[in-house]
Parts: C-alpha cells; structure tokens; sequence
C-alpha cells in the first residue's frame, strides 16, 4: 500500500483554486446525511482497511455480528498477510483479502469504505475511497496534518459521496445529557471550559509501546487522543476555535529512564520495570500481533523507553474560540488513575461532571482494568456507582443529575453510533450527534495548531492552517 502521492496540493493553489467553492458549498452548506441502510433493502456491501485491534473487533467482528442481515463484508486489506487470514477468521467472514488497497478498489464493488490505519495513512484511503465513488467511515483523527486535512476536504468538495467521522464520544450517554443541558441555557452564556483528561499508568502506557509514539504516524497524542477531545469540545461548544497555544513535553517515557529492552517478552530487566507487561496472556493479541511480526516488523508489546518516541506524555492547551469563549484543557497519560474533569463556567453559573476520581467513587475500580471495560461493547450497568453532573447556579443553590452508570463501549456510545450510521436510527436532531468532514478537520486542526505552538513557542491561529471560514456558532 504505498502512497500515490501525485500532484500535491500546497496552501497556495489550495486557496487560489478552491477556497471560494468550498466556502460558498460544502462547508458553509448543512451536513449531508449519514449513510445507512434502508428497512427491507439489499445488503449493503462493506469493505475495511486495516486489520489493527480496532478494526477487527469494533468495525468488524461487532457489525458482522450484529448487522449481517443488513451489511455484507466484501473484502479486507492489510499490509501484513498474516494479520489479514487472522483478522478474516475472528471477523468471521468469507470474502477476499488484499496486501494492495488500490486493487481491493478496482476490483471489488462496495458502498462503503472502513478507515482503521494507523493515523497518518488516513488521507490516502479516504480520498481513494471517494474518488471510487465509495462513502467513507474513519476512526478519529480523520488526519495528522493541515496539509493532508486540506486535501481531504478538497476531495469531499468534489465528490457526491460522504465522509464520515467515527466520533464515537459524542453519543455517550453522559455527553449526551451534558448537550442537553447546555442547551438548555441553564447557567447562562457559557464564558469558558476546563477540561482535564488522565490517562493512568496502564492505558496511557499502551500508547507509547505502540506506533502511536513516533509522532510520523499518530501525529502525537494531541491529534490520536485529543481528537476525541476537541471535538467534544468544539460540538459542546457550537462555535469554531480560531486561535491556540500550547505546552508540552516528552517527561516520562522513552528516553526519561535509565534502562530500556527490545521488548516486554525478551526483557532483561523485567523485575526492575514496573511497566512490564505480559502479552503472552492475551491470546487475541498473541494471535493477531505477534504471530504476524515477521512480515512487517510491527512489535505490540515494544519498549516504552526506547529513545525513538517522540510524543508528548503531557499536554496544556488554551482554545479561543470564534464566540470568545476560552478553554483551558490539559492531557496527561501518566496519571495514578484514569478519568477526567469537565466544567463549563456560564455568566450565571456552573456546570461540572467527572469520572474516575477514586475519592469520588463508590466502588474502586482496578485501573489496569478501566480501558478494557471503555473498549467493550456489552454494555454493562454498574448498579453501585453512577454518572453525575452538578449544575451550579450563582446567588442559589445546586441541581445534582444522576445517572446510570455505563462505561463498556464508550459510555454506550458505540453501539448507538453504530445504529445512526448503519440502521439510520436516528437521536434527537437537535443534538447534530452526526459528524461530518468540517467536524473531522476543526477536531484535528486544534491539535495540530497545538503541536505547532509547542513546536514553534507560539501563539497559532487556525486560519493560518486552513481557508475553512471560522463561524461564531455552527448550528443555528
């Protein structure tokens, strides 16, 4: 699968020969529906590039589970053949697989296009997608640069077909709840956010032992984690962010300590790392990853102090936005405990939730265990413990809104996303949870005006990334 780079789109002729067109159509126009399947009509026919985790369980094994009787797989690509005959025996499918995307395009029909590649591969299989006259379904973040993020939007601009963002956190129920509240106007204007994510010492961990810690693939933390974020943020909001600045460091991991291995299974010093983990428990990941090893050299469990990392494991960000509302967010993937801090201070109060404060908690949780539960999609209720937002309301006294508490599949939220894109089961409307390109590329420019500032020392604006024209408020 390698790249057809082509001709490239530079910000100059970018601007020159679309600018206007996309300012007049596509992202000044309402988003285009979501693609699903009709009641009663023929199967759908499905393809998915990238056999990683993600893709063969929640893009793969899930909808063939749960929607075969509307949604047929027609083919898998993968760079690694090995991970391919894997990915087709748990997925449980019979159809053909590919090494070479361009000929699992030429020569399977499909209508819909699963994106789950490593980050900075996004681009090339959306825009192919498109020009195939494909819809599109990408995992978060729809890309890692400003400059393939234009050539993205520049190819939905010319195409009947639609991109769809994966923005999965949206339909949680907790976010829900929160977007229904501010909506609401209960504390007034909204002036500013504080928001706070932790990442513990078990999840945090899994990302720098992983591709994601070479910044050439996942773009940093700020672009594969914080997509998620700022989107939140950015749809909570229902205004555009139009300037950023921003701290970071390398502190913790990689090159911070004073041995390192080849990787966790073949490590000497085993004893002495409290990060050591045992893949050989995982029998899906024994499988999919480290039987696959030898065809493109891609090792699951590899060093998190090898010095090649060269992300940021903590993050500080402050986000103006175009209706003068301010953000402070932070990101930190070295935290005793995972969860998060949310408040949105109003000109008449404040609205505040969280998750994962131990203190805070009725039932401790086993943090190495917290991932796994959010990446499950069974949907379990804790009876003990329960989601709560505390709206706060100057001069009078407070409101405390609970509710069930679900953390298996994203708060929920998979499994209802799943629905909106596929079955066409639609939320409330008022909510816009459907994502679309413009929602995928003011995700990502955040984090990328945020790497940039850490980069350069600098204040970074978005129009400096983008012709996109910045609204006060998206939604009407």
């Amino acid at each position: 699968m390698k790249k057809d780079k082509g001709t490239p789109i530079t910000r100059r002729n970018f601007l020159t020969t679309s600018g206007s067109a996309i300012a007049g159509t596509l992202l000044s126009s309402p988003a285009k529906s979501m693609f699903y399947i009709k009641s009663g009509s023929q199967k759908k026919r499905v393809a998915l590039v990238g056999t990683g985790i993600r893709g063969i369980t929640y893009f793969g094994k899930t909808i063939a589970d749960n929607y075969n009787d509307i949604v047929e797989f027609v083919g898998l690509c993968d760079i690694n053949p090995g991970r391919l005959q894997y990915a087709k025996e748990y997925i449980g499918v019979n159809c053909p697989v590919f090494t070479d995307f361009d000929e699992m395009m030429k020569t399977v029909p499909m209508d819909l296009l699963m994106v789950t590649t490593v980050d900075s591969t996004h681009d090339e299989f959306i825009i192919k997608g498109l020009d195939h006259g494909v819809d599109v379904v990408t995992e978060k973040p729809m890309t890692t640069d400003e400059i393939k993020c234009r050539n993205i939007v520049e190819a939905q601009r010319k195409s009947d077909n639609k991109i769809i963002m994966a923005f999965n956190y949206r339909y949680g129920q907790l976010f829900t709840e929160l977007k229904k509240i501010l909506n609401q106007n209960k504390v007034g204007r909204i002036t500013s956010v504080d928001f706070n994510w932790y990442l513990n010492v078990y999840h945090g961990a899994s990302y720098f032992r992983r591709w994601h810690g070479i910044r050439a693939k996942s773009g940093t933390l700020l672009l594969h984690k914080s997509a998620h974020h700022f989107d939140l943020l950015n749809w909570f909001i229902n205004s555009d962010p139009v300037e950023v600045h921003a701290y970071g460091e390398l502190e913790h991991y990689g090159k911070n300590n004073e041995f390192r291995g080849n990787n966790c299974r073949d490590c000497p010093h085993i004893e002495r790392c409290k990060f050591y983990w045992d893949m050989t428990k995982n029998e899906r990941y024994m499988k999919l990853y480290a039987a696959n090893e030898k065809y493109d050299g891609y090792i699951r469990d590899n060093c998190l102090w090898r010095e090649e990392i060269d992300i940021f494991d903590k993050m500080a960000v402050q986000i103006k936005y175009a209706n003068n509302l301010q953000v402070a967010y932070s990101l930190t993937a070295y935290s005793p405990f995972e969860g998060f801090r949310l408040a949105f201070n109003g000109m008449d109060g404040r609205i505040e939730t969280w998750e994962g404060i131990p203190w805070r908690e009725e039932e401790k949780e086993d943090q190495s265990q917290i991932y796994n539960k959010e990446m499950d999609q069974s949907h379990v209720e804790k009876t003990s413990n329960y989601h709560e937002i505390v709206v706060n309301r100057n001069f009078t006294d407070y409101e405390r809104i609970k509710l069930p508490y679900i953390r298996r599949g994203h708060w929920g939220a998979d499994k209802i996303m799943q629905d909106k894109i596929l079955r066409a089961i639609d939320t409330d409307k008022a909510l816009h949870h459907a994502a679309n390109v413009r929602d995928g590329a003011m995700a990502i420019l955040i984090g990328v005006a945020a790497r940039k500032s850490i980069d350069e020392g600098r204040v970074v604006k978005i129009s400096e990334l983008t012709d996109i024209q910045p609204r006060t408020k998206v939604h009407e």
